[in-house]
């Protein structure tokens, strides 16, 4: 039963933070992308962004946090190997989730009321203060997103390894 869980949330932990990393990522390009704009664009850049890529980052980011913290208890309960790299994963996602409320939600609230054709006069630097914490959510991500794919790999190994040990006693004799 054990080994059952811990495989659905390896694989459910994989699926959110790699979708969601894979989202920051995206936003990321688009953003940098817009930077050789004038803030007309860039205005409408972000108002379609601001549409439902909100909500879609939260459908991501909630689970793949609980996911994360489940990981970390579970490993730090059984004294497991992964209990490290579980308590980076998770304070990674803590660091995205805590960047996103204190930093990116108050830019995205304030830019929903920008007006394309007339964005203020600091949208420059309103814009390189949003993409500077957007570029440590989504480091933070893939970097969470990493360990995850890294003690993926190693799982396998580690468990035919378990098994073979404890199968050895019994047939040799």
């Amino acid at each position: 039963m054990a080994e059952t869980v811990d495989r659905a949330l390896r694989w459910a932990g994989l699926l959110f933070t790699g979708l969601f990393a894979g989202f920051l990522a995206t936003v990321l390009i688009v953003e940098l992308s817009a930077r050789s704009f004038d803030g007309t664009v860039y205005t409408h850049v972000r108002l379609v962004e601001l549409v439902a890529l909100d909500v879609f980052a939260t459908v991501l980011l909630i689970p793949a946090l609980i996911i994360a913290a489940l990981q970390a208890v579970l490993a730090f309960r059984r004294r497991s190997r992964a209990r490290w790299s579980s308590a980076v994963v998770l304070v990674l996602l803590v660091l995205v989730l805590v960047t996103t409320l204190v930093i990116n939600l108050p830019i995205n609230a304030d830019q929903l009321a920008w007006n394309p054709q007339a964005p203020p006069a600091d949208w420059a630097q309103v814009r390189d203060r949003w993409q500077s914490a957007h570029a440590v959510r989504a480091a933070a991500a893939l970097l969470a997103f990493g360990l995850l794919v890294g003690r993926t790999e190693q799982a396998p190994r580690s468990s035919q390894l378990a098994r073979r040990a404890l199968l050895e006693p019994v047939r040799s004799h």
